[in-house]
């Protein structure tokens, strides 16, 4: 039987100005997806748009479009950009795409059906930008603790879920599964938060809100967002459709990775709802940080007072989708909050593409061409320091192998960069040039083979992290791009007797203060 691995971030509500921000978790999941699939896994990567509500109403009218049309232009320029990133899904899903509605009418249904929903009467306080409701208690100095604006009356009648029944078996969720929600923190803010005080019961519907999917038995009702958006990670598999194969095939998720804001929704109510609806619950709920902009979140509904770049697209256009992926994976710890700023991205170009995944290449090929006329021979007798790099190589392989996938994939990928830093210190220690000098055939011989071979495991891990140049440089090698990676051979890639070509550098060093100041340039003219 094969391997399965079904990863998803959250479904995002389809803005029109895309951020680095609104990218991260898109990228860390491609990239933990790739390797997957480079370890024999069979994956389904799924992304997609949450669709429906007042504020997607608001903002097409205020752009003269109907909803499905603003929605239209905006899917595609999404679609775009993730294309531009190297983004893997095998499936986009819109939450008005006519499979999702079905299943969402149906769900909604079986849950009323089951006694889980009831009618009644909703009464508290309401942001409309993060379309989210809160109680007094939550609000900090009266407004929105997620975006800070002011929040207004909600008195309307609509349908409840019955959350707070499910208190007690949410903290034995946690209780008897401590990898459901991680990283530990998480845990313990749901459980102070939320859990210890006791859940209340949850609007699943709205009657003055039109966009959005109607209630079967009751048209006057629109269901929301908790029902809509959170079942979109079975409805995309087919769930209570005609072919439900994939959800067969792939349900429970291996991992959910969402934004730390939306934890809550995510291990609380869409746990509680699978409950109720008698399905099995997905392994794990990743809650990572956010990516900070003068030490403040970008988000959906809130404007960053930064005046440097953050378009991903005017990155990539200057730099390449790979310098975007090398800082959000390399440079911000999956699970913390990290700093964003223009000189720390450039710096971060310069260190780990051009002056290690780009020089450790050109460096060992040339002294290829220099030393054996660009044939690389088979590795003869192994000194204590040969010896001593080929362990070390094999350990950062199996180490970053192991990260991706206890869902680590910073240290994953620096493993991978530590492989190439560990090729610059193996020169320096070995001395070829002096071998060279001397007339030490075999030892150049083997140095060479060990070096190659060395590297070519690096660059295979580093794939799924750098798609878009990386696989350029196994035609320098001389070999094929792997389609897999060995977790139990290494230093077999490259065959004794193949020819290496150095060729143009994959990454070019960057002049920081130069290029900072185009960037601040272009951050004017915007």
């Amino acid at each position: 039987m094969s391997k399965k691995f079904y990863i998803t971030t959250p479904i995002y509500y389809p803005s029109v100005k895309l951020t680095i921000g609104n990218s991260y978790t898109t990228i860390l999941c491609d990239a933990i997806a790739r390797f997957h699939r480079m370890l024999g896994y069979d994956v389904f990567f799924l992304t997609g748009t949450d669709e429906h509500g007042q504020k997607i109403s608001k903002v097409a009218k205020e752009r003269g479009k109907t909803e499905i049309e603003h929605l239209n232009e905006i899917v595609d320029d999404t679609k775009k950009l993730w294309a531009s990133l190297n983004i893997s899904y095998d499936k986009f899903i819109r939450t008005t795409d006519e499979l999702h509605v079905s299943a969402v009418k149906k769900i909604f249904n079986k849950l009323y059906e089951k006694g889980e929903i009831y009618k009644t009467h909703y009464t508290g306080k309401y942001c409309v930008p993060c379309e989210s409701f809160w109680s007094e208690g939550q609000l900090i100095d009266g407004k929105c603790p997620d975006c800070g604006r002011e929040v207004i009356d909600s008195n309307e009648e609509c349908y409840n879920f019955k959350l707070s029944k499910y208190t007690d078996k949410i903290r034995d969720l946690y209780k008897n599964n401590p990898e459901f929600l991680q990283p530990q923190n998480r845990v313990n803010e749901m459980l102070n938060n939320f859990l210890n005080e006791g859940l209340k019961d949850l609007c699943v519907s709205r009657k003055s809100v039109k966009w959005g999917i109607p209630v079967d038995f009751d048209s006057d009702h629109t269901i929301y967002v908790w029902i809509d958006a959170l079942t979109n990670y079975i409805s995309a598999l087919g769930y209570s459709s005609d072919d439900d194969s994939d959800f067969k095939k792939f349900w429970p998720a291996d991992v959910h990775v969402v934004g730390k804001e939306i934890v809550r929704f995510h291990s609380i109510i869409w746990p509680a709802i699978l409950m109720a609806l008698d399905l099995p619950l997905p392994k794990t709920i990743f809650g990572h940080g956010w990516l900070l902009f003068n030490n403040d979140k970008l988000s959906k509904s809130k404007e960053s007072g930064s005046k440097e770049v953050i378009d991903p697209r005017i990155l990539i256009e200057n730099y390449g989708s790979d310098s975007i992926r090398n800082f959000l994976i390399g440079e911000v710890n999956f699970g913390s909050d990290g700093p964003y700023t223009q000189e720390s991205f450039l710096l971060s170009y310069n260190n780990n593409l051009a002056n290690t995944v780009g020089n450790v290449a050109s460096r060992t090929l040339g002294m290829a061409e220099k030393y054996s006329d660009g044939i690389i021979y088979e590795a003869e007798k192994l000194s204590e320091l040969d010896q001593k790099f080929k362990n070390d190589v094999i350990s950062l392989k199996q180490k970053s192998i192991e990260e991706i996938k206890n869902l680590k994939p910073t240290n994953s990928y620096n493993h991978a960069l530590e492989i190439l830093q560990k090729c610059n210190l193996y020169i320096d220690e070995t001395k070829p040039w002096e071998l060279y000098k001397e007339g030490k055939t075999s030892e150049i011989n083997t140095f060479l083979n060990l070096l190659c071979q060395a590297q070519l495991e690096a660059y295979t891990l580093l794939i799924a992290f750098l798609p878009e140049k990386v696989p350029q440089v196994f035609e320098k090698f001389g070999v094929e791009i792997p389609k897999i990676i060995d977790e139990n051979n290494s230093f077999n890639i490259l065959k004794a007797g193949t020819k290496v070509n150095k060729g143009e550098n994959l990454f070019n060093r960057l002049d920081i203060a130069k290029e900072n100041e185009k960037l601040i340039n272009i951050a004017k003219s915007i």
